[in-house]
C-alpha cells in the first residue's frame, strides 16, 4: 500500500504569541485526531514554529512527500513572503522531497455556518425570531492586507455571510493595513441606519488584533451610546476547521475518507475542538 503523504499545514508568520500558540495547538490536536498520518504545522515570516522547522522534522522522520494546506481565510499572499515563497525555498533545501499545494480555506461554507454561529452566540443564543436579525448588522472586520486582492477576499466573505441569512447588512472594516478602520466602518453601519452592530472578527485565532478590534469598539459604542455594539468571537479551533483542512488534504493527496473525525471522537466533542483560544 502507498504511503500517504505528511499533511503540512501553513501559517501566517506572527509575532502575536497568543496567535501562534493556538495556531500550535490546532496542529496538535488535528495529529492527534488522525495518528496514522504525519502532521505538522509552521509559519512563514516571523513568529514560532517556524515552517522550515516543521519539514526538517518530517524530513528526518522519513517523509519525502509533502501536502500543504495552508491556514489562512485570505487566499491571496504576497509573492515574496507567502507560503510558496517558503516551500521553494524547501524544496531547494531537501531535494528529495516533493510538495504539493491544497486549495485555500476561503469563506468555505462550513466556515460561514461557524460565522453564522459567533453571531447568534453575540446577541444571546436561544431561539430568535427573524426580527432580531432583521434589525441587527454585522461590521465583518478582516486583518488587512496591503494587497488589494486579500482585502476583496473579505468583501467577498461578507457577501456570501449576508446572503439569506436575514441580517439588515453586512459591513466590512479592518484591523490593520486597509480602509476602513473599525471606528470608520461603525460610522458607516450608523450612517446607514443601523442601531444594533455585531463586530465580528474574521480571524481564525484570537490574540492581539483581536484585542485592538475589541478596543476600538468599546471606544466607540462610548462615544455614540445612542447604537447598541456587541462584539463576537473569533472562528476558533472547530470541528468545521478541521474537517476543511482535511478535505483539501484529501483533494491534493488523492487519498479519501479522512476528513471526518472517527466516530468516536463526534461523540465526545463540542462543535468547538477549544473553548477558548483567545
Amino acid at each position: 500500500m502507498t504511503t500517504p503523504p505528511a499533511l503540512l499545514i501553513a501559517g501566517t508568520g506572527s509575532r502575536d504569541e497568543r496567535r501562534a500558540a493556538a495556531f500550535q495547538d490546532f496542529v496538535r490536536e488535528l495529529g492527534a485526531q488522525h495518528p496514522d498520518l504525519p502532521v505538522a504545522g509552521g509559519l512563514t515570516g516571523p513568529g514560532a514554529p517556524p515552517l522550515s522547522d516543521a519539514v526538517a522534522r518530517l524530513v528526518g522522520e522519513g517523509v519525502t512527500r509533502f501536502v500543504v494546506v495552508p491556514l489562512s481565510l485570505i487566499p491571496v499572499e504576497h509573492p515574496r513572503d507567502g507560503v510558496a515563497a517558503a516551500l521553494a525555498q524547501e524544496a531547494e533545501r531537501h531535494a528529495d522531497a516533493s510538495f504539493d499545494f491544497g486549495r485555500p480555506l476561503g469563506p468555505d461554507p462550513r466556515l460561514l455556518r461557524v460565522l453564522e454561529r459567533r453571531l447568534d452566540e453575540a446577541l444571546g443564543g436561544g431561539r430568535r425570531s427573524p426580527s432580531d436579525r432583521a434589525q441587527t448588522t454585522v461590521l465583518l472586520v478582516g486583518d488587512g492586507s496591503p494587497l488589494p486582492e486579500g482585502n476583496a477576499e473579505v468583501h467577498r466573505a461578507a457577501r456570501l455571510l449576508w446572503e439569506g441569512r436575514g441580517f439588515a447588512g453586512v459591513e466590512t472594516a479592518f484591523a490593520s493595513l486597509a480602509a476602513p478602520d473599525v471606528p470608520s466602518g461603525l460610522d458607516r453601519c450608523v450612517r446607514l441606519g443601523a442601531r444594533r452592530i455585531v463586530v465580528l472578527p474574521y480571524f481564525l485565532f484570537g490574540g492581539d488584533a483581536l484585542e485592538r478590534v475589541r478596543q476600538q469598539a468599546e471606544g466607540w459604542a462610548l462615544a455614540y451610546p445612542e447604537a447598541e455594539v456587541v462584539s463576537a468571537d473569533v472562528i476558533g479551533s472547530t470541528t468545521e476547521l478541521a474537517e476543511l483542512v482535511m478535505e483539501r488534504y484529501e483533494e491534493a493527496a488523492g487519498v479519501p475518507g479522512r476528513a471526518r473525525l472517527a466516530p468516536e471522537a463526534h461523540a465526545h466533542s463540542h462543535p468547538d475542538l477549544h473553548a477558548d483560544v483567545r
